[in-house]
């Protein structure tokens, strides 16, 4: 009976690796995928508004009777964090002086997106006619396509910066359904 035992035994010994190896083979493998950038700049961007949606919902036809007409505005914001204490200087619009700060980074930000062919100064969309969107910063001066906007100062604690789109009226005829565009910003830290 001893050696009967021992077999016994023995093969079962012999059959633990195996399922051991199945197992390890079937539940142990994975893989992290790792990025990231290393960047040296005033603020970082807010993830959310790296990417974001704005909804302009249902414009009335009625609000974009004439060439120049504008529908309601919306306002879309850039968020940011991290933001380190740097100097930074702008021109006051109204008085044209230069205005320093000590603790508070500025940026400039280039809209890009195609122009509307009736009005280069509107962003052209996608799925109708006679309409473009108007692009304004936080104090109303418009968005020139593809070039700097004024700088801003982001001020600490508060690094919000707000601009308004808006539905606006071009010379080529006016067609209903929905549309899109899409708008890339690049930011530049002064």
């Amino acid at each position: 009976m001893k050696p009967r035992i021992v077999t016994v035994l023995s093969c079962l010994l012999l059959a633990l690796p195996v399922f051991k190896t199945q197992a390890e083979v079937e539940g142990t493998s994975g893989l992290l995928d790792v990025s990231g950038s290393l960047h040296h700049s005033a603020c970082v961007l807010e993830m959310t508004s790296a990417y974001q949606t704005v909804e302009l919902n249902n414009v009335a036809r009625s609000q974009l009777q004439r060439p120049g007409d504008g529908a309601t505005p919306v306002a879309f914001q850039l968020r940011f964090f991290d933001c380190r204490r740097a100097a930074g200087s702008v021109t006051n619009e109204r008085t044209g002086k230069l205005v320093w700060s000590a603790y508070q980074p500025v940026v400039s930000v280039a809209f890009l997106a195609p122009a509307d062919a009736d009005d280069p100064r509107l962003v052209k969309v996608q799925g109708i006619t006679g309409m473009g969107l108007y692009l304004t910063d936080s104090m109303g001066r418009d968005v020139r396509l593809g070039s700097r906007g004024e700088p801003l100062f982001l001020a600490h604690g508060s690094d919000t910066l707000t601009w308004h789109v808006q539905p606006t009226r071009t010379s080529a005829a006016l067609t209903n359904g929905a549309f899109r565009a899409v708008v890339d910003f690049r930011l530049n830290y002064e």
